[in-house]
């Protein structure tokens, strides 16, 4: 039985095949900078001196609240978020995360979003809520305000992360 020999065209055809998954972020990790899981960063809540919404104060905040992810986004290496921190707003906003992302990349960003997972004191995942913008150009910033619609009594982490979409 003879070995079918290494042609040229074959190995060819098998550096193509591996490239292109490379290039597509098929590889596992999403290669540099596109693709892959989420990183989240740790978020600290503390103590929260507020009373829960009114029922007007509900409708307001699930009006502005946003929970509907985009599939779309994938981490990038060009979104950076700056900081973040718990702030409880004395109004209809209530419990918010709120922050800083930057575009340290040279291209505009079609769509950034950022995620808050948020955890009760058993460390069960609550709730998840977004905060988006369009047309994020390079080296501009944007702060966000994420709403929570939990109760800051059932509060007590959150972890958060920055994804886009590139142009």
């Amino acid at each position: 039985m003879t070995r079918p020999a290494t042609t040229r065209r074959r190995v060819l055809a098998a550096l193509g095949v591996g490239s292109a998954t490379a290039l597509a972020g098929c590889t596992g990790d999403g290669g540099p900078g596109i693709g892959g899981d989420p990183e989240y960063e740790a978020g600290e809540i503390g103590e929260i001196d507020g009373e829960p919404r009114t029922e007007d104060e509900l409708i307001a905040a699930e009006a502005l609240a946003e929970q509907e992810i985009d599939e779309g986004v994938t981490p990038l290496e060009a979104i950076s978020l700056t900081d973040h921190e718990f702030v409880f707003e004395d109004d209809y906003r209530g419990s918010t995360v709120q922050g800083t992302v930057e575009n340290t990349g040279d291209d505009r960003i079609e769509l950034v979003e950022v995620r808050v997972r948020v955890y009760n004191d058993d460390g069960e995942q609550i709730g998840r809520y977004l905060a988006s913008t369009g047309d994020l150009d390079a080296d501009v910033t944007w702060e966000f305000q994420v709403v929570l619609l939990k109760s800051p009594q059932d509060l007590a982490d959150y972890d958060i992360t920055a994804l886009g979409t590139p142009t």
